[in-house]
């Protein structure tokens, strides 16, 4: 009786170590596609010493010359005297590149931005799948820059689960605490995906996707979300947050 249970654990252990080494595998092969589309969204000034300034992240969407990302990442008022503009960094092939972006759709109630990309340039497009079919426990997995541009153009991967989908904005037990921009919130209340996983500054608007399909599910967000969900509480929990896809969908049903 011993032995069979003996053998028992032992087949579940090599059961477990195996599906876990499937599924790293299946992640890895899913970040070496989404890669390419990673950007850094940012400044460049000729004039200006570092000429790229760091914004924060984004991805390449529809035929690859559109780039997603917060809107708060490019709110910056640009010096265009001195002739400042949005542009994306991006390594391809070894190579670190440049191309100059405008803004095209923004939605500054769910905090995010289209760009459109300038020229000829054109990335690998991540595609956009279905938040509505998110669920609670599901692997998730964003991948971005956490800290600019200060170790290179090296896109960093984090994953994790979604731990809760929740309101955007939590009614306070007292008027006293409602600021202007919770009442304007509270009016049209949106859910989002907390996430048990940590991102960064940097990371506002890295993709958060399905570690087996790399389909885009969320647009993480470090600063927008926070400031209303945790606006009753005096130092921000560190929690990560993303916003569900769905609004970047219907932002780009409005892109000419």
């Amino acid at each position: 009786m011993r032995l069979h249970i003996i053998r028992f654990f032992a087949a579940l252990i090599l059961w477990l170590q195996f599906g876990q080494t499937q599924a790293d595998e299946v992640l890895s092969a899913t970040i070496t596609r989404v890669k390419p589309s990673i950007v850094v969204v940012g400044s460049f000034q000729k004039t200006r010493t570092p000429r790229g300034l760091f914004l924060g992240t984004g991805f390449a969407i529809g035929d690859g010359t559109l780039i997603a990302t917060n809107a708060h990442v490019i709110a910056k008022e640009k010096d265009l005297s001195h002739k400042e503009a949005l542009a994306i960094f991006v390594r391809r092939d070894g190579k670190e590149e440049m191309a100059f972006a405008t803004e095209l759709k923004v939605d500054p109630v769910h905090d995010i931005a289209v760009l459109k990309l300038a020229g000829n340039a054109r990335l690998t497009p991540m595609v956009l799948g279905d938040a509505g079919q998110v669920k609670e426990g599901q692997d998730i997995a964003f991948t971005g820059f956490p800290i600019g541009m200060v170790l290179g153009l090296y896109p960093v991967t984090h994953q994790g689960i979604i731990s809760a989908i929740s309101p955007t904005v939590i009614p306070q037990l007292s008027g006293k605490l409602l600021s202007s921009d919770m009442l304007k919130r509270l009016r049209e209340p949106y859910d989002v995906f907390q996430l048990d996983a940590t991102a960064y500054p940097g990371n506002s608007g890295s993709p958060l996707y399905d570690p087996q399909t790399g389909s885009v599910i969320g647009i993480i967000n470090k600063v927008f979300v926070q400031e209303g969900k945790e606006s009753a509480i005096t130092k921000p929990s560190g929690i990560t947050y993303a916003m569900p896809v769905t609004y970047l969908k219907k932002l780009l049903d409005n892109v000419d």
